[in-house]
């Protein structure tokens, strides 16, 4: 496991906000479950208030008066120091979440309740930018110190609807795009963060922290953001509900780019109704970001709206079978039995489904993001203002050369040497890159094959069980789903779909640009029907 020694990241800043919460007299509130004879403390929430608990389960605890969001925030909070210990997970706790859980909480006494996550605490992935006493470092040593001029517009967004900014998660590093070698959920700033099902196991990344958090209830959900996989990979490792939105539903202002054309944020939840909560919140033009003026998109600003368990019936979805099968023998067989059930619910499936060019994108991805990581960073460091940081992505290779010992000890930086090499976007090889990306994921890809076949929603195993954790070599390949969608810039949604020796495996339902209230719908109806979630138990190995 990493040696956190030198760096003021995660354990020194959870150790010194908890102590600091207990000087100022706010501590950390003890779990009444178990002890014989405990009363009741109004407002007071223990444990079992917020193990696997809903959203909506949670404001209704509010609007009863049994709990507040300041108790919500101290249970969290004590679930955080028992347990982070083993699954690092959280990078900082937010030294301002108790003020702003009060102010909620007056908010609320005094009659004013600003939407459904009014009060909620949320986890935020550590590359989405706060301006206040917590870093954005994208879990490097590097930019611990560098402070954004201003809030991201996710966490303005989560702010206006009355959330709890509760901390921020590790990650990947730079959200895993460093080196090819890497280990999803490592940082210099976080160490190795842990699969709650099974701790020597990968919690995939690069949202490794946010979906390790939500599933072991250490917040009500968290926020991740994806350029290939981040969200959705981590969230079905994680028996969770992750959506990865069409690029310009979600601003990606102010948060730590590697890609124009696939970044987004999404939310990371234990159910597909938690995870259009979010998304309802954190949607929203940006003139900051142009994505989100783009011409024909499609918002909601309640994703839960018309939510159906019967939703199924009647729906045609293809079965992406021929690119996304075959990598894991028990993963297709989890697979199988979720189309069964889907064909059970009266969902029509055209399996196997003509795939288009959906899947021929050779070396286009990685040219274009390597173009795009160089001309998003360096514009991004640059706004940083003043301050011993690195200014410039050379300036971060040199960086962590010279800190090798705690930047460099597992794997190396070759990829941001690749990026530096590359010219502006004006290049011609970037320019067909992206072209051919574009048209064999979208006209020739998913468009191509909904229209084809008539389709509602394109559905595959979103990746294979977890694979162990290793430092030494590197992630192994488990398969997965994700790139249609994310080269595309469009949606697609995970939900858990069973289990492999107690190791989670998700479904992910893809589809066209700005159809995310479709596919909620599907997915719900598909969750409702197979309610596969258990909470994970911090085994120390999967159950071989």
């Amino acid at each position: 496991m990493a040696d956190d020694s030198g760096s003021i990241s995660r354990r020194s800043f959870v150790t010194a906000t908890l102590a600091a919460g207990a000087l100022l007299g706010t501590g950390v509130t003890p779990s009444f479950a178990g002890i014989a004879g405990a009363r009741r403390v109004p407002g007071r929430a223990s444990e079992s208030d917020v193990q696997e608990k809903s959203i909506r389960e949670l404001q209704l605890a509010m609007q009863s008066g049994a709990v507040t969001s300041r108790g919500l925030v101290e249970a969290y909070r004590k679930r955080i120091g028992e347990l982070d210990h083993d699954l690092h997970s959280v990078l900082e706790l937010n030294p301002d979440a108790l003020s702003i859980a009060d102010a909620m909480d007056a908010e609320r006494k005094s009659g004013k309740v600003r939407g459904p996550l009014h009060g909620i605490p949320i986890l935020i992935k550590d590359n989405i930018a706060t301006a206040d006493k917590m870093q954005t470092a994208a879990g490097s040593l590097a930019l611990v110190g560098a402070r954004p001029p201003r809030d991201a517009f996710v966490a303005e967004r989560l702010r206006a609807a009355g959330a709890v900014i509760l901390g921020k998660t590790n990650l990947s590093e730079w959200a895993n795009f460093r080196s090819s070698h890497s280990s999803s959920g490592w940082s210099g700033r976080g160490g190795q963060c842990r699969n709650p099902y099974a701790l020597d196991r990968t919690p995939s990344g690069s949202s490794s922290g946010s979906a390790v958090a939500a599933a072991a209830s250490l917040c009500a959900a968290a926020i991740g953001s994806e350029t290939n996989g981040s969200i959705v990979s981590p969230s079905a490792t994680c028996s969770l509900v992750g959506i990865k939105p069409t690029v310009g539903l979600v601003s990606r202002s102010a948060i730590i780019p590697i890609s124009a054309s696939q970044d987004t944020a999404g939310p990371i939840a234990r159910t597909v109704m938690d995870a259009a909560i979010v998304l309802g919140a954190i949607a929203g033009a940006d003139p900051r970001d142009k994505a989100t003026l783009a011409r024909g998109a499609v918002r909601a600003t309640d994703y839960t709206a018309g939510l159906d368990a019967g939703a199924l019936k009647g729906a045609r979805i293809g079965v992406a079978r021929k690119n996304y099968f075959g990598y894991s023998p028990v993963t297709d067989s989890i697979t199988k039995n979720a189309l069964d059930l889907m064909r059970a619910q009266g969902a029509v499936l055209v399996d196997p489904v003509d795939e288009g060019k959906m899947g021929e994108i050779g070396d286009a991805e990685i040219e274009i993001l390597l173009y795009e990581f160089k001309s998003g960073l360096n514009e991004y460091l640059a706004g940083l203002g003043n301050g011993d940081h690195p200014r410039t992505l050379k300036d971060l290779i040199a960086y962590n050369t010279a800190h090798h010992d705690t930047e460099l000890k597992y794997f190396g930086q070759e990829l941001f040497e690749q990026a530096q090499e590359r010219g502006p976007l004006t290049d011609a090889k970037y320019v067909r890159a992206l072209a051919k990306a574009r048209t064999n994921t979208r006209a020739q890809g998913i468009d191509a094959v909904m229209d084809a076949h008539k389709l509602d929603a394109i559905v595959a195993p979103t990746n294979g069980p977890a694979w162990l954790i290793d430092l030494v070599n590197g992630d192994a390949d488990s398969g997965g789903s994700s790139s249609p969608a994310a080269i595309a810039g469009y949606p697609s949604i995970t939900v858990p779909a069973g289990y492999a020796f107690g190791l989670p495996v998700g479904i992910s339902f893809f589809g066209r640009a700005w159809s995310e209230a479709k596919l909620i719908k599907l997915a719900y109806a598909y969750e409702q029907a197979a309610k596969v979630r258990r909470a994970p138990r911090l085994e120390r190995t999967a159950a071989l």
